[in-house]
């Protein structure tokens, strides 16, 4: 479907009155989380923000620049959460549960229903048309399965998977695990079930 030409045109404008841009970012994320890219209006993402859609322009560029910001940005949150808790002196089971409770703590995190993943609910749909889209899911997926398998690999190193273990294939089921979780948030899965699925899923891949 093509865009129009206020989402895709690079336009930028004027001089924007002095506010906080990632406070800004944070709440147009927030935006897109809740409606997803093409049903949010650059007015709503303007209303949320408390910005004026011309000084939205003249900071972000157009919708889609603002949306590859917001999508960069939690990336980078994500990541940084993943590799908080898989790169610590835990053992490989605790490790791994921290990395999932790490992405429960964002897919519960809005107010009423779990919101699951900003890319499985917002970037996903987007792919198939969009290649920057596609470019930035495509880069943090293979940033996650990198981040695991690493895991895996020092798991390995220190006896607690054994040598003929497949770290590139359990990196893949991990991952996956963690897309699953994601999904199920979203569709209404309550928490603690996730959880324990997370658990299931870590026993099988540690076994």
């Amino acid at each position: 479907m093509a865009r129009k030409s206020s989402e895709t045109s690079p336009v930028r404008r004027g001089r924007p009155p002095a506010y906080d841009v990632q406070t800004a970012l944070k709440r147009a994320t927030e935006s897109f989380w809740k409606t997803g890219y093409s049903g949010t209006s650059l007015d709503k993402v303007a209303a949320a923000t408390g910005m004026s859609p011309p000084s939205l322009y003249a900071v972000f560029g157009n919708k889609h620049a603002l949306y590859l910001e917001a999508l960069a940005r939690y990336w980078d949150i994500s990541l940084a959460a993943t590799r908080e808790a898989l790169t610590g002196d835990h053992p490989l089971d605790e490790a791994l549960m921290l990395a999932y409770d790490a992405a429960l703590s964002v897919y519960f995190s809005g107010k009423g229903h779990a919101r699951g993943c900003f890319v499985v609910g917002t970037a996903v749909t987007e792919t198939a048309e969009d290649a920057a889209i596609r470019k930035s899911v495509a880069t943090g997926l293979r940033a996650i399965d990198a981040d695991f398998e690493a895991r895996f690999r020092l798991a390995q190193d220190k006896g607690e998977l054994k040598r003929d273990a497949d770290p590139a294939t359990l990196a893949i089921l991990a991952a996956a695990t963690m897309h699953t979780i994601a999904i199920r948030a979203r569709a209404g899965t309550s928490r603690a079930e996730l959880r324990e699925l997370a658990r299931k899923a870590v026993d099988v891949i540690c076994g």
